[in-house]
C-alpha cells in the first residue's frame, strides 16, 4: 500500500495527473487538484506514480504507507 499527498498551494491545475489516473486525481473547480483518494494499492501503483511525475509543478508524491 501506498500514500498519496498533494501540496495544494504548489499545484496549478495543469490536470496531467486527471488524465494518467482519473480515479485517483480530480480538477476541483477552483482549478486545484483533489485526492479522490489518499491509499492505493500496489498494482495500481506504478500507474498513480506515473501520473505523479507527470505534475509539471511536482505537487504530487506517492509514498510508502
Amino acid at each position: 500500500m501506498a500514500v498519496v499527498k498533494a501540496d495544494l498551494e504548489a499545484c496549478q491545475g495543469y490536470a496531467n495527473c486527471v488524465v494518467g489516473a482519473e480515479d485517483v486525481f480530480d480538477i476541483d473547480d477552483g482549478g486545484i487538484v483533489v485526492l479522490l483518494r489518499t491509499t492505493i494499492n500496489d498494482a495500481e501503483r506504478s500507474r498513480v506514480e506515473e501520473a505523479a511525475r507527470s505534475c509539471p509543478v511536482s505537487a504530487l508524491v506517492v509514498e510508502d504507507q
